[in-house]
């Protein structure tokens, strides 16, 4: 194997609303912007839903509670910023409060400027498609989740 390969672990959640819509994270980091579910990487020593729970507070300042595995990773993904493989484990969630932060319209409608800037959507489950995230596994997941609706 070689050295400069190694996993990296991340965990994102589905959460969806009263409304059937799934809360879409948009983002710009490391001089690229793109769409996602909203969570990111495992640090040592974390499990999954530990992990996940401190990524939503991180992230979008809301306490969620882990309610159900729905999908892991099960083929080779390799990280678009690193030579790491991607693992990613996708859980439901529920939110235990209510969201704080501002819910935007438009893709990548930022505010501020700055290295790092994120911005959160609600769009109907029934209306996702593989092209509305960047991702491969994100891609894959939004067409499991639109199939399930």
């Amino acid at each position: 194997m070689n050295s400069k390969q190694f996993f990296n672990v991340r965990v994102y959640g589905l959460l969806i609303n009263g409304k059937n819509e799934v809360l879409i994270s948009d983002e710009q980091e490391y001089g690229m912007q793109f769409t996602k579910f909203p969570g990111g990487g495992l640090e040592y020593g974390e499990g999954l839903p530990d992990g996940l729970k401190r990524e939503f507070m991180e992230e979008c300042d809301l306490e969620v509670e882990v309610l159900s595995h729905f999908y892991t990773t099960d083929f080779f993904i390799k990280s678009a910023f690193n030579d790491s493989q991607i693992i990613s484990v996708y859980y439901m969630v529920k939110a235990l409060t209510e969201p704080k932060f501002a819910i935007k319209t438009k893709v990548f409608d930022f505010e501020g400027e700055g290295d790092l800037l994120q911005s959160f959507r609600w769009v109907k489950v029934t209306d996702l498609l593989p092209e509305h995230l960047t991702f491969p596994t994100d891609q894959h997941v939004g067409k499991l989740l639109n199939a399930q609706s």
